[in-house]
């Protein structure tokens, strides 16, 4: 930060006696202000609160570091001496010192703790000083000294030397991550994983531009979208891990970085309270691992309980980094990405420096050595017995060295004479001619390695971090999540904390109109509309009690965005009586305004409403006055024959007439289209966006059925609040009980491949069933709910164990039985693969049916298209899921493979469902479809029959 010229600074008013007593000096205050608050700033900027770039340190933590290697032995060192040691360089109180060894001890990487130095996960402080020990790590005295490449100052007081800035061959700064507050700026850099941050340098000296994200100790889940390299302006999202026990219970097992268990749980404690989310208790139960309990309030789905912990507790918050360091004494914002060129550059340099030092210490060591063999071996030492004087001892033996010195890189110094003679008798008595050679080809091999690794600086760099990840990465894997989750929005998962109560002759609504009628459970946060028999609309914040206006007709909760509330309205126009008609929607309106449903005239009022949240239409008795000249007086009006439109349409005319009363006669459906869904595989949530993969259109008492990986299959609603598990779910359509679904599953106790084909029996929503056997070792391998499930196994046949692929058909091979029964087995013999064919994703058409709910398509081999939903496959080497093999299109398949087309296969006997699996006899055996017809031939079969 510079400073203001002394001739800028605020005037100086001498006064004092003219008889030349003592001068008083005033300044005058603005000077103040400029001059000193600036120099203030300055100082806490660079000597406080922000790292330099160079070693990632501030002058405490630098000050720290010296202090440590200053005492180190190798042995730990009480803090509370450490402190004292520091403040020989600090110029501030112990506090400060202490408080920044333990945040550095803390990160676990530069120090080497005994004792008890606190919990960042729970927020417990480290014990007394005097208590606890520290040490330089390994990493530390690698990394971080080399007192030959260091520039050194005075201390505060000049008595000592401290490093200007330590030589770090490694981005330290960007590993531990810094946070500080300074005058008038403040900067955040949050920690980067220890592997990733050396592969990043590893490529960044490959000429890559290699992209990293903040790492935590904590864990969690981050969404880095926002991130924007750590720049002012960023932001990012952490979430904590919650895990799913029971229906009736949720486990805390990663919490957000900044938060500790203790102030999680409060934020928790809070939201119960204000009634944001149904809490039972809270439990911490952390030790080695953190595991905080929460029990829920029965009724409460723990999939909403978990959205609802995101939307209003601080297991999800928000972090906004703001990168600065200072570069030559001044303050810069800029990018971690170009933090970690900076320190790549620097490492290469510091490493050319290192290898320079080395290069010249080596090439001295050669030339005294050779010195030494010539002064021996040459027997100079011998020429200066009979000289007497010390300068005539000096000349003799340069004359004696004269002949060799052009063999040498310098010329030889009066200094190297002089270490000749120091040289004692009993050392050249007992020299060694052999081992001396010996010795000088190790340092010529190791001098011209050192030029090799100079000319080749890269490479050797390249090499150093290699060795660097060798050496320490082990134990340092990322423990943060990355993942893209989308922001819960706290209207939708706020439970319901309060009743919705109304006066509508008066015309107030609230919750705490007790002794007036109950409308509904409401939250805080909701948002109700009011119909009125003038025709007016309005919009408003639920509140404790509120005004919105006399004679409220309708009155409930509404959802912006909600396209598929429909309001059916009839109302008489006030100037010439007619009686309209209308249909409309209210997805968008501006809070706290009126809205006039009718033609707008004076005296306008409603003579029938409905709300109808699906957009269903009905049949109206319309009784028309009995003044009226018309001759039906009564009549029937058909809402469905109507469009829906906006809010301000003056709508059809009903009738002409006066009308005495309009009554509700008969309902019609909806008149909506099913509703599309999506699912997002990301978030885990269905949405009507277009994110993810497209689901199918829903309408009424629709329901959804998701299959896991691990051989269950659950029930739900499609309700937009639902939440699945992306990781785990690997079926997700609408449900149709009429579906056959067919599934291969992996049965651990018997080793073996087991078919199933069954129908959905149970009705029980929200309740998972498992399907597969409940043995160790099984898993789910395939299924899907296609009418035809054909699919590719490999088996293993004959004496020479030879790899075939076979074609078959489900349908053959097994007969539809209950959820709970066995199955058959796969095949005869030994099953390497299975594979299904390749399956096109289906995206949403006008004509979607109703009936059928595919998440993929399959081309059939006559052109027409397949219902098919089928779930990702898990090799059996691996015995892990993975993603869906991509199987061959049955036209592109390759020649080796028997194609289902060309070559119809051998079907064998169907084996009973049993409810374990059969073992195997010595005499018959249960036999299984080795393989079946192929799709061609069976059509062929049809023809056949039918001519």
């Amino acid at each position: 930060m510079s400073k203001k010229n002394k001739d800028d600074s605020a005037p100086i008013i001498p006064s004092g006696n003219a008889e030349g007593g003592d001068n008083i000096h005033s300044v005058a205050i603005d000077g103040l202000y400029q001059t000193w608050f600036l120099d203030y700033a300055s100082y806490v900027i660079l000597e406080r609160a922000v790292p330099r770039i160079e070693d990632g340190f501030k002058p405490v933590q630098r000050r720290i570091m010296h202090s440590l290697k200053d005492m180190d032995d190798g042995r730990f060192n009480k803090v509370a001496n450490v402190i004292g040691n520091t403040m020989q360089y600090h110029p501030h109180g112990d506090a400060s010192i202490g408080d920044a060894i333990v945040n550095i001890g803390q990160k676990d990487l530069l120090i080497d703790t005994q004792g008890n130095w606190g919990d960042v996960r729970t927020g417990d402080g480290a014990a007394a000083p005097r208590y606890i020990e520290a040490r330089l790590s390994k990493f530390a005295l690698d990394v971080v000294y080399n007192a030959q490449t260091t520039d050194w100052q005075l201390s505060y007081d000049g008595r000592k030397k401290e490093p200007v800035t330590l030589p770090v061959k490694f981005p330290l700064l960007l590993t531990q991550g810094v946070e500080g507050i300074a005058v008038g700026l403040s900067t955040k850099i949050l920690p980067h994983n220890f592997i990733e941050l050396i592969k990043a340098c590893i490529d960044v000296l490959k000429g890559k531009n290699p992209k990293i994200f903040p790492d935590f100790l904590t864990g969690g889940i981050a969404d880095f979208t926002e991130y924007d390299q750590g720049i002012r302006g960023g932001k990012i999202k952490v979430r904590a891990r919650i895990e799913v026990i029971d229906k009736k219970t949720l486990a805390i097992k990663e919490i957000p970085f900044s938060t500790t268990t203790t102030s999680l749980m409060e934020s928790i404690v809070k939201a119960s309270e204000k009634g944001k989310i149904k809490v039972k208790q809270v439990v911490d139960n952390t030790a080695k691992d953190v595991e905080i309990q929460i029990h829920l309030q029965p009724g409460l789905s723990p999939e909403i309980a978990m959205d609802a912990l995101y939307a209003f507790t601080d297991c999800e918050i928000s972090i906004s980094p703001n990168a600065c360091v200072i570069i030559d004494d001044k303050p810069t914002f800029m990018k971690v990405n170009e933090i970690l060129k900076i320190n790549t550059d620097q490492t290469v340099q510091l490493l050319k420096q290192e290898l320079e030092i080395r290069k010249a210490e080596l090439m001295e060591k050669i030339l005294f050595s050779s010195l030494e063999k010539i002064f021996i071996e040459k027997r100079i030492y011998r020429s200066i017995e009979e000289v007497e004087t010390f300068e005539a001892v000096i000349e003799t033996i340069d004359k004696g060295l004269k002949p060799y010195k052009k063999q040498f890189y310098r010329e030889i110094t009066r200094d190297d004479i002089l270490r000749l003679m120091e040289i004692r008798i009993k050392r050249i008595s007992k020299y060694d001619s052999f081992k001396a050679d010996e010795q000088l080809k190790d340092l010529e091999k190791e001098l011209k390695e050192t030029i090799h690794h100079l000319k080749n600086l890269v490479d050797y760099a390249i090499s150093y971090f290699q060795n660097l990840l060798a050496k320490y990465g082990k134990g340092r894997e990322r423990k943060t999540e990355i993942k893209s989750f989308q922001s819960v929005t706290a209207t939708e998962v706020i439970a319901n904390n309060q009743k919705l109560y109304v006066n509508r002759e008066d015309g107030f609504v609230g919750w705490s109109l007790k002794k007036d009628e109950f409308i509904t459970d409401c939250s805080e946060l909701d948002d109700v509309i009011v119909i009125r028999k003038d025709g007016k609309a309005l919009i408003s914040r639920i509140a404790e009690k509120k005004f919105m206006g006399k004679d409220i007709i309708h009155i409930g909760i509404w959802r912006k965005g909600d396209e598929r509330m429909v309001y059916n309205l009839v109302y008489s126009d006030g100037k010439s009586g007619t009686a309209f008609a209308k249909r409309f929607a209210m997805p968008a309106v501006t809070r706290d305004k009126e809205y006039d449903l009718t033609s707008g005239n004076p005296n306008s009022k409603l003579q029938y409403l409905s709300a109808n949240p699906n957009g269903e239409a009905e049949i109206v008795e319309v009784k028309l006055s009995q003044s009226s000249t018309a001759r039906k007086k009564v009549f029937d009006f058909d809402f469905s024959e109507l469009e829906i439109k906006g809010r301000a349409v003056k709508g059809n005319i009903m009738t002409k007439y006066p009308v005495r009363k309009v009554d509700f006669k008969e309902s019609r459906g909806t008149t909506l289209s099913g509703l599309k869904l999506w699912f997002d595989q990301a978030s885990g949530r269905l949405n009507k966006d277009e994110r993810g993969k497209y689901v199918n259109k829903f309408d009424g008492e629709d329901q959804i059925i998701a299959i896991t990986a691990s051989g269950n299959y659950k029930i739900t609603s499609y309700e937009l609040t639902n939440r699945y598990e992306p990781e785990k779910t690997i079926l997700l359509e609408k449900f149709n009980p009429k579906k056959v679904i067919s599934a291969i599953y992996w049965d651990g106790p018997s080793k073996q491949y087991f078919v199933k084909r069954f129908l959905i029996e149970t009705n029980t929503t929200d309740k998972e069933f498992g399907f597969i056997s409940e043995g160790i070792g099984s898993r789910l391998e395939y299924v899907t709910t296609s009418e035809t499930p054909e699919l590719e196994i490999e088996v293993v046949k004959g004496k020479g164990l030879d790899k075939k692929t076979e074609a078959i058909n489900l349908e053959e091979i097994v007969d539809v039985k209950g959820w709970k029964a066995v199955g058959n087995r796969l095949s005869d013999y030994k099953v390497t693969k299975v594979k299904p064919y390749e399956e096109a994703e289906e995206s949403p058409s006008a004509d979607d049916e109703e009936d059928s709910a595919p998440s993929k398509t399959t081309s059939s081999s006559g052109g027409e298209k397949k219902k098919m939903s089928s779930a990702p496959l898990k090799s059996k080497a691996a015995g892990k899921l993975s993603k869906p093999q991509v199987a061959l299109k049955k036209k592109d398949k390759p020649a080796s493979s028997k194609s289902p087309k060309s070559k119809a296969v051998k079907a064998s006997k169907k084996v009973s469902n049993s409810k374990k699996p059969a073992p195997k006899s010595k005499g018959k055996q249960s036999k299984a479809a080795s393989s079946v017809k192929a799709p061609k031939a069976k059509a062929l079969k049809k023809k056949a029959k039918k001519k």
